[in-house]
C-alpha cells in the first residue's frame, strides 16, 4: 500500500481542507506532514463552517484517524484552542487524534523573536504571519529544539528554561518582558491539557499501517511556491510544502508515494509580500477578492488576486509529480465575460515558459491567452454533462497545457459542491459520500 498525498500547487490557500474533507472517505488515515498554525484549512458542511490551523482536515470525519506528523510544529496554545472547538461541536478529539512525538514545539519565545524579526525588516518584511514558525524550524535546524516527547520528560521544565534563555539572549534589550509574562502560565496550561492526546513514534505507525493495508493521504500545508526551496524565496515558509516533505515529515520513504492530488484555484491569489506575476492590482483583482471572500482564514488579511499562472503551474506539477489535480472556486468566475490565462513569460524581451530562478528582480510580463467566460452560476452544477461549452473548454485547455487530468472540481464552498470526474488509475472502489461522483472516484 501507498502513501497519497494532496497539497497546494500555488501560494496556499487553494482549498486543501475541503478537499481533504471530500475525500477522507476513501482513507482510514489523514496525517499532516509540514507546516504549522500559520495554515489556515476552512471546511464548509451542514450550514457550518469550520477553519483548521494545526489538526487534520479529516478530523470531522468518525471513521478517520488524524495524525500530526512529525514535520509539523504545534503551538499548544492554539493547538488546545482549536481542539475546545472541534470538541463543542460533540466530536472526541482524543479518539482519532494522534501527535508525533517527534513534532516541534513553538514556544512563546519563538512567537516573539518571530515579530521582532519581521519588524527589523522594515519595508522587507516577508508578510511572516507571527505565529513563531520561522524561529521554530530554526531552532529544529539548528538543534536547540524541544519536541512533543519532551514533555514526558522530567527534564521538560529544565530543556524549556535552557532554550528561553537562549532566546532572551538573542532578544537583547527587546522589550520582551510583558508579551513573555502574558502568555508563558497559558503555554503550560496547554501543554498539561495536550497530554489527553496520545503520542505516538509517527513513523513507525505509518509505515506499520501501510504494511496492513490501510489507505493514508498525507495532507500538505501552505502551497508549493512557498515552499523553503523551490518557492519564490525568501517570500516562502519555512518548510518542505512539497511531496518531498511527506518522506521527512512522516517518515514515508518515496517508493511508498502513491497518487499525488495537486489543489489550484481557477484563478490565483496571494497573501503578504512577494512577487506575483499574474496579480491585478486593479477592479478585475478588486472584484475576484469581493466574490471570492479572499481574506487570510489565519490572519485576516486582503488576499492579492490574479489569474492563474501556467508556468507556475508547471513548475508545481513537475516539481510534486501530480498525478491529478482539483480546481478550486471555478464558481467565483462565473460573471466574467474574459478570463485571461498566463500561458508564458516576457522577460527582458525573451518569451519563456519556465519558471525563473528569482522572478523578484526580473522585470516580467505576462503573456495572456484569452478565454470566453462561461456567464453561468456553476453552485449548482453537479454534472460535467449540465456544465455550460466555455466551462468545460477551460477545463480541457488547463489539462492540454499542464498534461495532467483535472479530476476533481468545486463549484462552492460546501463539501457537497463538488464533482469528482474519472481518475487516472481505480486503485480503490469506494465513492465519495457528500460529493457528486460522476463516477467511481477510485
Amino acid at each position: 500500500m501507498q502513501t497519497d498525498v494532496l497539497l497546494g500547487l500555488q501560494w496556499g490557500d487553494e482549498g486543501k481542507g475541503k478537499i481533504v474533507d471530500v475525500v477522507t472517505p476513501a482513507y482510514q488515515i489523514i496525517a499532516r506532514f509540514q507546516g504549522g498554525p500559520n495554515a489556515g484549512h476552512t471546511l464548509i458542511f451542514e450550514g457550518k463552517k469550520h477553519v483548521l490551523h494545526t489538526v487534520p482536515s479529516g478530523i470531522f470525519r468518525k471513521d478517520a484517524i488524524n495524525i500530526i506528523g512529525n514535520g509539523v510544529v504545534i503551538d499548544p496554545i492554539t493547538l488546545r484552542g482549536e481542539i475546545e472547538k472541534i470538541e463543542a461541536q460533540g466530536i472526541v478529539v482524543g479518539k482519532n487524534l494522534l501527535i508525533s512525538r517527534k513534532a516541534h514545539l513553538i514556544l512563546p519565545t519563538h512567537k516573539i523573536l518571530d515579530k521582532y524579526s519581521e519588524e527589523s525588516k522594515g519595508q522587507h518584511k516577508i508578510g511572516s504571519t507571527l505565529k513563531g514558525i520561522g524561529p521554530t524550524y530554526m531552532d529544529k535546524t539548528g538543534r536547540n529544539g524541544l519536541r512533543m516527547g519532551d514533555t514526558e520528560l522530567a527534564s521538560f521544565k529544565e530543556k524549556y528554561n535552557a532554550l528561553v534563555s537562549k532566546h532572551k539572549k538573542m532578544l537583547g534589550s527587546y522589550d520582551y518582558k510583558s508579551l513573555l509574562d502574558e502568555t508563558e502560565s497559558k503555554w503550560f496550561e496547554a501543554i498539561d491539557f495536550l497530554k489527553k492526546i496520545e503520542l505516538i513514534d509517527s513513523e513507525i505507525y505509518v509505515n506499520k499501517a501501510l504494511a496492513e493495508g490501510k489507505k493514508i493521504l498525507a495532507e500538505g500545508a501552505q502551497g508549493t511556491m512557498l515552499d523553503i526551496d523551490f518557492g519564490t524565496y525568501p517570500y516562502v515558509t519555512s518548510s518542505n510544502t512539497v511531496t518531498a516533505g511527506t518522506c521527512t515529515g512522516l517518515g514515508v520513504a518515496p517508493t511508498k508515494i502513491g497518487e499525488v492530488i495537486g489543489i489550484f484555484k481557477a484563478y490565483c491569489t496571494r497573501v503578504g509580500s512577494g512577487p506575483f506575476p499574474t496579480e491585478q492590482n486593479n477592479e478585475t483583482g478588486a472584484k475576484i477578492r469581493e466574490i471570492g471572500h479572499e481574506y487570510g482564514a489565519t490572519t485576516g488579511r486582503e488576499r492579492r488576486c490574479g489569474w492563474v499562472d501556467l508556468p507556475a503551474l508547471k513548475y508545481a506539477c513537475m516539481i510534486n509529480g501530480a498525478t491529478q489535480l482539483a480546481m478550486m472556486k471555478a464558481d467565483v468566475l462565473d460573471t466574467f465575460e474574459t478570463i485571461q490565462v498566463c500561458t508564458h513569460y516576457e522577460i527582458n524581451g525573451v518569451k519563456t515558459e519556465y519558471f525563473p530562478y528569482d522572478i523578484d528582480g526580473l522585470d516580467i510580463k505576462p503573456v495572456y491567452h484569452a478565454m470566453k467566460g462561461w456567464k453561468t452560476d456553476l453552485t449548482k452544477l453537479r454534472r460535467m454533462e449540465d456544465a455550460p461549452k466555455e466551462f468545460s473548454e477551460y477545463i480541457a485547455y488547463l489539462e492540454r497545457e499542464l498534461n495532467v487530468p483535472i479530476t476533481i472540481l468545486s463549484v462552492g464552498p460546501d463539501r457537497e459542491q463538488t464533482i469528482i470526474r474519472k481518475r487516472i488509475e481505480n486503485n480503490f472502489t469506494n465513492r465519495i459520500p457528500g460529493a457528486c461522483n460522476e463516477r467511481p472516484f477510485f
